[in-house]
């Protein structure tokens, strides 16, 4: 789970899940307390530039995260906003569908600092043994500005390291279950090649990543999608950049 916001350059979802952004090459915060170095006037731009964000649709980000993402920068805006409507969907029936202990998913967990570097929140390995690696610098960062920005009600305590967990798991069983990605597929309706009467489903590049911040919303009961708060998150590392 990547530190990004959806109207960034390049969003992409890279496979192991090391899901990166763009973001300021320079100096970058080190813990949750450098908000208290942001003078008064940047803070304030700070909470202006989330609640601007804040004033966006869920849907509009992931418009936005797929309108980045390679190969669809020519797509209709009709066609991006039915693919973010499907695969969000999609990502909240299967946390439906999910057991108590989803989140968790049983794989291996490490949790370890240098996210903030990265713009990592979380990273799912496979091999040698199935990981998710919690980067506790950019989870801590994300608590204290839900607090900056008065946004308990919408992302309890620990909500962001319970939706990094979950975010990962989407992806595990999207990378584990063919049927789960034939699902996705399906639900989509994208079609890569048609000869007469035979059509071959193609792959929409970005969805798994609506799919999963859906379902990491709807498992952890947030009150909105993790894309709020990670598109927050990149405005803050860059105020804090640049204070």
């Amino acid at each position: 789970m990547s530190v990004r916001t959806p109207g960034a350059p390049a969003p992409g979802a890279a496979r192991a899940r090391a899901t990166r952004t763009k973001g300021p090459e320079s100096r970058r915060p080190g813990t949750a307390a450098a908000f208290a170095t942001l003078t008064p006037a940047r803070r304030e731009a700070l909470r202006a530039d989330c609640a601007r964000l804040a004033e966006l649709d869920d849907t509009d980000f992931g418009i936005r995260l797929l309108g980045n993402t390679p190969t669809h920068e020519t797509r209709d805006e009709a066609l991006l906003h039915h693919w973010a409507t499907k695969a969000t969907e999609f990502g909240r029936e299967l946390a439906a569908g999910a057991p108590p202990a989803a989140a968790g998913h049983g794989t291996r967990v490490v949790e370890t600092a240098g996210g903030l570097d990265r713009f990592l929140l979380a990273r799912y390995t496979s091999r040698p043994v199935p990981t998710v690696e919690l980067f506790t610098d950019t989870i801590a960062l994300g608590e204290h500005l839900v607090d900056v920005l008065g946004w308990r009600d919408l992302y309890p305590t620990g909500a962001l390291r319970s939706a990094a967990l979950a975010h990962e798991h989407a992806h595990c069983l999207l990378h584990r279950d063919p049927r789960t990605r034939r699902a996705l597929r399906d639900r989509l309706g994208h079609t890569a090649l048609r000869l007469g009467r035979l059509r071959v489903p193609g792959h929409v590049a970005g969805a798994d990543e609506l799919a999963a911040h859906a379902y990491a919303g709807a498992l952890c009961g947030l009150g909105r999608s993790p894309l709020l708060l990670t598109a927050a998150l990149v405005s803050a590392v860059q105020a804090l950049g640049e204070d």
